[in-house]
């Protein structure tokens, strides 16, 4: 492996699993009001495209980042939509 690959890989791991605390917080919590829902649906689709992106290079270290982070902003995205949809049929 060269060391730009590497490279690829570390920014990738760090980048990606940084939002695993956010979603084991929401998990537990259930707490997604400082969650800025636009924010993370621009960013979920964001990542979507850098993923379908690294496909079409086939590029590993893209791949693998983008796969796992859609899923973990998804998560957030998900979890925070979903709250934010029950507190609004509460107040109904």
């Amino acid at each position: 492996m060269d060391m730009m690959t590497l490279t690829g890989y570390i920014a990738a791991f760090c980048t990606t699993i940084s939002f695993l605390p956010q979603v084991i917080r929401i998990l537990k919590t259930r707490e997604t009001q400082g969650i800025s829902l636009g924010m993370y649906s621009i960013f979920t689709f964001g990542v979507a495209m850098w993923l379908v992106y690294g496909l079409a290079l086939e590029n590993w270290p893209m791949i693998l980042a983008n796969t796992v982070t859609l899923v973990l902003a998804g998560s957030v995205l998900f979890l925070t939509l979903r709250e934010h949809l029950k507190h609004k049929n509460d107040h109904s």
